[in-house]
């Protein structure tokens, strides 16, 4: 979410953003936040370096991930009310998890020269493999799956984590 310092927007009854608490840096971008209100950690960035005590806006450019911003600049404004925050926007499954962990295991065994077949033993475990029929068996083409899983992942997929699956794509 961005946030920006505003001073026509200032409402008594509205808590200030203290941008200068919490894990604040500068990057190339901009300055990164990390401000925990409560037991949950909100990320804002801001172009211009945080002033202490001035009040603040989102900026919820309207993109493809407009639904997200709005969710996040909600469960912020929630927290800085003293409101409970609500649910997380959405969150992976537990089978999707440990299916996301297996592919970044079998990424990082293949990058390190791992054969197919041993990174099967290491993920399902060795009696599960057989000594014949290799070539043509499930978990053979299950860990190709989970390498090539892997390797979009680290192509950029990843940023498909942060968003729930949309119906009109």
């Amino acid at each position: 979410m961005t946030v920006a310092p505003t001073a026509d927007l200032v409402s008594a009854s509205q808590p200030l953003l203290d941008l200068t608490t919490g894990q604040v840096r500068r990057a190339v971008d901009g300055w990164h936040a990390v401000l925990r209100i409560g037991a949950v950690d909100h990320r804002v960035w801001s172009k211009d370096a945080p002033v202490p005590g001035a009040p603040y806006a989102a900026d919820l450019p309207f993109d493809d991930d407009f639904d997200a911003r709005v969710y996040a600049a909600r469960r912020l404004w929630r927290a800085m009310n003293g409101r409970v925050p609500g649910p997380a926007f959405h969150t992976l499954s537990k089978q999707r998890r440990e299916r996301l962990s297996a592919a970044i295991r079998a990424l990082d065994a293949h990058s390190a020269g791992g054969s197919y077949r041993v990174i099967a033993e290491a993920l399902f475990g060795k009696k599960r493999i057989p000594d014949r029929a290799w070539k043509t068996h499930d978990l053979r083409n299950r860990t190709i799956r989970l390498v090539q899983g892997g390797r979009a992942l680290m192509r950029g997929g990843y940023g498909k984590l942060l968003r729930p699956g949309r119906k009109d794509e």
